[in-house]
């Protein structure tokens, strides 16, 4: 479970700075800082629920749900 939220975090950060070096260089579209953003905003959401996951000593109930809805994005 920790490489799975160690991998998210990756892409996160990746995406992060991918996003700041093209701003930077003044490459940056419209279109492509907005779609940067909601990856980053997706990603953020999905490594809170790892997080919860692996913190939490909630049922697999729960955890099923919570992947699911995350699958349905």
């Amino acid at each position: 479970m920790a490489i799975v939220l160690i991998t998210a975090l990756a892409k996160v950060s990746r995406a992060k700075y991918e996003a700041v070096g093209r701003h930077q260089s003044g490459e940056v579209q419209s279109a492509d800082a907005m779609r940067a953003a909601e990856e980053v905003r997706l990603l953020k959401e999905r490594v809170a629920v790892l997080e919860r996951v692996v913190t939490d000593n909630h049922g697999s109930l729960g955890l099923d749900r919570e992947i699911e809805r995350l699958r349905d994005r």
